[in-house]
């Protein structure tokens, strides 16, 4: 198993990917320090000062995300002692999710988008596209099927119920 993996079986409720993701990067101060590692920022001091989360905790969520191989840490551009936190592939691979947060957040959670997003000469719009086929991923054509035995999309099933 990767150092990011859980095992979704022991946690509570429904064996889920995403919660699996929230048990490593649901954590406020962790999102916004991810967050700061997209935009580019690397020192702790760069991090603590653009999110505003206190010291010690964000000294923990950065070494959490570092064992959970999310960040990796490496010797600052200058060859100093000050280490910068990076991205690893699994780091990366939040990405798409960190700017789909980004994005609901400037619409649905705050008076005014803080930010614009834009790629090349136009507004960023999101959309799924399937890896497979290449085509638009509408959630209407999604099926679900829980692989996990005893549980389907109601939920567990148990048996003699």
């Amino acid at each position: 198993m990767h150092p990011t993996q859980i095992d979704p079986i022991t946690l509570p409720g429904r064996p889920c990917g995403l919660a699996a993701a929230l048990e490593l990067v649901g954590d406020r101060w962790a999102l916004v320090a991810l967050r700061e590692v997209f935009f580019g920022n690397h020192q702790f001091s760069q991090i603590a000062r653009n999110t505003g989360a206190p010291r010690d905790r964000l000294a923990a969520r950065l070494k959490d995300l570092v064992n959970a191989g999310i960040l990796e840490q490496r010797p600052g551009v200058d060859g100093s002692r000050y280490r910068g936190y990076h991205l690893t592939e699994a780091g990366r691979d939040l990405g798409p999710a960190v700017l789909s947060l980004m994005t609901w957040g400037d619409k649905w959670a705050v008076t005014e988008p803080t930010m614009r997003q834009t790629h090349r000469d136009h507004p960023l719009v999101l959309t799924p596209i399937c890896q497979t086929c290449g085509e638009p991923a509408d959630e209407s054509e999604v099926t679900r099927e829980m692989t996990v035995p005893d549980w389907d999309l109601t939920g567990r099933q148990t048996s003699g119920a």
